[in-house]
């Protein structure tokens, strides 16, 4: 599949109908696609951008899967401590893993994992340019809402992942991941739409629906992708 079709299967994901004038259709795609970084092991950074790791990132993954914090660690497999590139422009915070990242080890996989890729794509952008993390990075039981001491225990693990990628722009998807970042309780219906901002460096973040909610709400995917347009002009304002 040549980079326009794949751009529009992409959009077509997100309930987005890219249309394209029949004269226009074979002079040239949608936008430029993003650079290729198909290569193994750790992700490639965005073009311009230093790969050399924090020096403490490997302390902290370690730390992290050695925690006992909370009582959710007797009934992990693993931790999910995030993935992507470590010095991400976008960072994309979710809620906590469910069955399947608990199984991997890895944040959004499954069928919401791909929703989360195709909505990313139809931004330009590939996984493995962004970093992706969560609230919480071991499951809670049977998918419940995490508890206030919980989030509390792995507070400072986030904290110390943002701090050390220096995101542009951070992408909240879900109620749970909104108002616990923002430490708010507004409905994420008002929520959306507005540029926050986090911590000392004043981290833009820009607020939308979770890809699982959107595979069981597909009529709000369009305003999933208003969100995620809003927020590439936050971060191009923020990139200025």
């Amino acid at each position: 599949m040549d980079a326009a079709n794949h751009r529009r299967a992409c959009l077509a994901a997100m309930g987005v109908t890219a249309w394209v004038p029949r004269a226009a259709a074979t002079a040239r795609p949608l936008e430029a696609p993003p650079e290729h970084l198909d290569a193994p092991g750790e992700p490639a950074p965005p073009a311009g951008v230093t790969a050399d790791p924090a020096p403490d990132w490997d302390t902290l993954a370690a730390t992290v899967a050695a925690c006992e914090r909370c009582e959710l660690h007797q009934g992990r497999t693993q931790t999910v401590f995030g993935v992507g590139a470590r010095r991400a422009r976008w960072m994309v915070i979710g809620e906590a893993p469910g069955q399947e990242e608990d199984r991997t080890g890895e944040p959004f996989v499954g069928r919401a994992g791909q929703l989360l890729n195709s909505m990313l794509e139809a931004l330009g952008m590939r996984r493995n340019e962004v970093y992706i993390a969560n609230i919480l990075k071991c499951r809670p039981p049977n998918n419940r809402d995490p508890k206030p001491g919980e989030v509390s225990c792995c507070e400072g693990y986030l904290a110390r992942q943002i701090e050390l990628i220096g995101p542009q722009i951070m992408l909240c998807v879900g109620r749970i991941a909104a108002q616990n970042l923002l430490k708010t309780q507004t409905p994420i219906g008002k929520l959306r739409g507005q540029r926050f901002s986090y911590g000392p460096q004043q981290v833009p973040v820009v607020v939308t629906y979770h890809p699982a909610y959107l595979l069981r709400t597909p009529a709000e995917k369009r305003r999933a992708w208003q969100d995620l347009l809003f927020a590439r002009r936050v971060f191009e304002d923020a990139s200025a």
